[in-house]
């Protein structure tokens, strides 16, 4: 795994960093692969239970996509015939995205910075995003004559509305940390100077508590979004089902009655 992407697991979280402070975390070719590499590490490992996706430096999250390396692969591009938007989408962002959504586990995304283009894709791509009162956001896309990848034209009508998201990509624009609080899109804003230890901590109590219930939430949610009432209602019974069997729900209950913290296992 490249430099640009450090992961390591300890006491069931896995944090990623994206490492390239220098041009604010951009998305070159070897970040892409190493990224693709640590969320899909990540989301195979069972002793894994939650993910923290955050970020090196102070300035940005993730400006998306590295122009100065794109601008010398359009170049290319041309001379042969081949698409290198096309190909590092499908091989890349795809892959990413859809592990960070799917994974049966939670993911936070730590944003401390901007986060354009890509980079606001893979925030989006979290379950809960604590978000630093410094950071912005940005889609960015339209602004360079592309339509949205890494997953934005699911995500982003989930969490703002289908009217607000085509307003933030047919006019795209830098909008605060407070103003995407106002959207939806921040679910923790916190003070720069605590932005490290916050998003730590909730990262760390996702890790400790109920990761089959967690898993359940994940996927009831994305199932109600394109099922019926009566579909849901039926995938909850399912859900319920599962999480009902799990050891953590027995710890929990006897946590409960005997008034004690439950110590849960993730099983």
């Amino acid at each position: 795994m490249a430099d640009t992407v450090l992961y390591e697991v300890s006491a069931g979280l896995a944090t990623i960093t994206l490492n390239r402070p220098e041009a604010m975390n951009a998305l070159n070719i070897a970040t892409k692969v190493a990224l693709r590499e640590a969320v899909q590490e990540a989301a195979g490992d069972d002793a894994v239970r939650a993910v923290l996706l955050t970020a090196a430096g102070e300035r940005a999250f993730c400006v998306g996509q590295d122009l100065k390396e794109h601008i010398g692969l359009l170049a290319s591009d041309r001379e042969t015939g081949s698409s290198h938007t096309m190909s590092t989408v499908k091989e890349h962002y795809n892959p990413i995205v859809r592990a960070l959504v799917e994974m049966p586990k939670p993911v936070v995304a730590g944003v401390n910075g901007v986060a354009a283009g890509a980079g606001f894709g893979l925030a989006l791509a979290a379950d809960y995003r604590v978000v630093a009162e410094n950071a912005a956001f940005n889609t960015s896309f339209a602004g360079v004559a592309l339509t949205a990848d890494s997953g934005i034209s699911w995500t982003l009508p989930r969490v703002v509305g289908p009217g607000r998201a085509a307003d933030l990509l047919l006019f795209p624009r830098s909008i605060t940390a407070q103003e995407a609080q106002e959207l939806g899109i921040v679910n923790r804003l916190v003070p720069a100077g605590e932005f490290r230890a916050e998003t730590e901590k909730v990262a760390r109590a996702l890790a400790e508590g109920p990761t089959v219930a967690y898993g359940a939430i994940k996927e009831s949610l994305a199932y109600a979004l394109s099922h019926s009432l009566q579909e849901s209602l039926e995938k909850e019974d399912e859900l319920q089902t599962r999480a009902g069997k799990s050891e953590d729900h027995v710890i929990a209950v006897q946590a409960f009655v005997n008034k004690e913290k439950p110590k849960y296992l993730g099983r």
